[in-house]
């Protein structure tokens, strides 16, 4: 049996959709025949298209709170409703937390995790009255996850997100259901400003135990996936996509303990917590 997701009749919103990551998003809700909005400060430099159709762009400040409230309804009267907000806006410089004031770390915060709640109650007024439910998509990191130096309050607000994200989930079934994407390294137009030339890209994508960097329409594919009927009892999930993560650091630090490592006697090998077994 043949896996479908059809979005046809569908409308989505998606954050910061005019390049990279959000953009790979909305052309794979796209080639699912929805209907997409993406929104951010300023207009992409070519029109978002995929499948012969392209995306709605409407300029839009996340950080202007009442901006975000009057958006979600003009959305919806546009355009016939609204079934999906995607929080994929986001971003930050590298700054070590010691190398700048605490108001720099807080607009990064406002960014990540203040900006998707504000979006979220917004749509959530206009999300809940259609027929199916509407899906709430979180675009998480695993910089949430995992100490994250350079770009702590980052990591603090991807954290905050997924949590927020459950809680959500909870409060809002089973009228609206949010998940979110727990992102890896995904090479975009950008990636060379964070991983350097093609060779460093190539490295940087060796240490994915599958070996390379995401692609942005692979981020897609999982939106839509959620997004879909046949995430109908997915609420408060946090999806991993990520390549496997980061190979840990003891594997290849360890030379006489090593799991593979013939000398070392089945019953004694060392399962890289202090333990024996």
């Amino acid at each position: 049996m043949s896996l479908t997701l059809d979005l046809t009749g569908r409308v989505a919103v998606v954050t910061g959709g005019t390049r990279g990551v959000g953009a790979g998003i909305a052309r794979a809700f796209l080639q699912a025949g929805a209907e997409v909005v993406v929104c951010a400060r300023r207009p992409p430099d070519t029109p978002v298209t995929a499948a012969g159709r392209t995306a709605h762009f409407r300029p839009l400040d996340l950080r202007d709170p009442a901006a975000v409230r009057a958006f979600f309804p003009q959305v919806a009267a546009a355009h016939g409703g609204l079934d999906c907000l995607v929080n994929n806006a986001g971003g930050t410089p590298y700054r070590l937390l010691g190398q700048t004031a605490a108001e720099r770390h807080t607009r990064v915060v406002e960014l990540n995790l203040l900006a998707p709640l504000t979006a979220s109650l917004a749509a959530y007024e206009v999300l809940r009255d259609r027929p199916g439910g509407g899906s709430v998509i979180m675009i998480g990191s695993v910089s949430g996850t995992r100490p994250s130096p350079g770009t702590a309050a980052y990591g603090a607000a991807k954290a905050g997100l997924d949590q927020l994200a459950r809680s959500m989930a909870v409060e809002w079934a089973p009228r609206v259901r949010v998940n979110t994407l727990v992102l890896g390294m995904v090479r975009t137009e950008l990636a060379a400003l964070h991983y350097g030339d093609e060779a460093g890209i190539a490295a940087v994508g060796a240490t994915v135990p599958l070996g390379r960097l995401a692609e942005p329409a692979e981020i897609g594919d999982a939106c839509v996936f959620l997004a879909s009927d046949r995430a109908a009892y997915l609420t408060g999930a946090s999806l991993l996509v990520h390549g496997g993560g980061e190979r840990p650091a003891f594997l290849d630090a360890a030379t006489v303990n090593h799991p593979t490592s013939p000398e070392v006697p089945e019953e004694i090998r060392h399962d890289g917590t202090g333990d024996l077994r």
